[in-house]
């Protein structure tokens, strides 16, 4: 299927080309600002479908609003009549509709020209009436406040809110071009607008302190739950912005005469994630905790898990290597320790299941 993309040089331009490349089943042709109206009509005859996501969103003179918003659409309408064929059409319109702006006169006027050729021919139209798309690839300082906090907030520039009580509508450009995906691939006639789903609600203040514990992630490790949802999505969003020179970043490390002890990642309700080594023959642990639970992974070398009961006196050991991946987990009440039984360093991957406070460490010593 041969999809044409208009304005593929723009953000959601990029993002579906993206994804269209990643599948046999399709093959991108290309129009952008270079290209002109009579290499439009030749595009057309070669596709299967259209996405039509070419528009202005800033231009320098207004009249710029009605020449491409509105009249590039009509050109793509018109080329698609000359085809005789019916071509699926996509067109990214925008919720600004209802506003009474030069922008949303524009889109609405480009709503009309795909709606006439979807009611003279039978033509399939899709209408995405979206509201403010963010992800990746999307150019800072322009057309999305996201984009910019992202950007500037990794840099640690400076950003301004005029009132953080604003709300704004969301779509992610990866659910965007998705759905674009999808229908292209549909047998309809006529109009349909299809909306992008989920789409997500936030103020700028809540935006702009998600990003920012994004970016203090790097300093208190503490992690955000960007597992799912909005906060997956922006997360991912702030990550593309990271400079190359801010790919990686330190951890402080503490070392003794027994090895080194690393904080890696802390959540703020599912415990950290650590690592330490061990000399040959070096024994670490010797305490128990009253309701901290651990989980222990030898990744290098050989290891003895010793464990004794406080009230029981009952007593246990485990071996365990990095040659055979097993976990270990410590037990409430039962004092335990890690001692390395190799000739070689030792590397245990430590999770616990709460961050480690100072003031109530919940680690009391006890032999084993």
């Amino acid at each position: 299927m041969r999809v044409l993309v208009t304005g593929a040089q723009g953000f959601i331009g990029k993002n579906l080309a993206a994804h269209l490349n990643e599948q046999e089943q399709f093959s991108v042709l290309f129009f952008a600002r270079e290209n002109t109206l009579d290499e439009l009509q030749g595009l057309v005859e070669q596709a299967d479908a259209v996405v039509h996501l070419a528009g202005e969103n800033r231009p320098k003179d207004v009249s710029a609003f009605k020449v491409v918003n509105t009249g590039l659409t009509q050109s793509l309408c018109d080329a698609i009549r000359a085809t005789g064929r019916k071509i699926p059409l996509v067109l990214a319109s925008s919720i600004q509709i209802e506003q009474d702006n030069p922008y949303g006169k524009s889109k609405l006027a480009a709503e009309r020209a795909v709606r006439s050729l979807a009611n003279e021919t039978g033509n399939p139209v899709y209408i995405y009436r979206l509201p403010g798309v963010f992800g990746k690839w999307c150019k800072p300082n322009y057309n999305s406040v996201v984009a910019t906090f992202c950007y500037n907030i990794s840099r640690n520039i400076p950003i301004q809110i005029n009132d953080e009580s604003v709300s704004l509508r969301l779509v992610y450009v990866d659910d965007v071009v998705l759905d674009f995906i999808r229908v292209i691939q549909q047998d309809v006639v006529g109009v349909l607008m299809p909306e992008v789903k989920p789409e997500y609600s936030i103020t700028l203040g809540e935006l702009s302190e998600q990003i920012a514990a994004f970016q203090n992630c790097r300093t208190n490790l503490i992690t955000e739950r960007v597992g799912t949802g909005l906060t997956r999505a922006l997360y991912s969003t702030y990550m593309s912005y990271v400079s190359p020179e801010q790919f990686a970043y330190d951890l402080p490390r503490h070392i003794d005469e027994r090895g080194s002890f690393v904080e890696m990642l802390k959540t703020r309700n599912s415990g950290q994630i650590s690592f330490f080594t061990a000399r040959s023959g070096v024994t670490r642990g010797g305490h128990y905790h009253h309701t901290k639970t651990e989980k222990f992974l030898v990744v290098k070398g050989l290891a003895r898990f010793r464990f004794r009961h406080i009230d029981t006196d009952e007593k246990f050991e485990i071996f365990t290597s990095g040659d055979e991946p097993q976990v270990v987990d410590t037990i409430p009440g039962w004092a335990h320790e890690i001692t390395n039984v190799g000739e070689k360093e030792m590397i245990v991957i430590l999770w616990a299941n709460e961050i480690f406070n100072q003031d109530h460490p919940d680690t009391l010593v006890a032999k084993v």
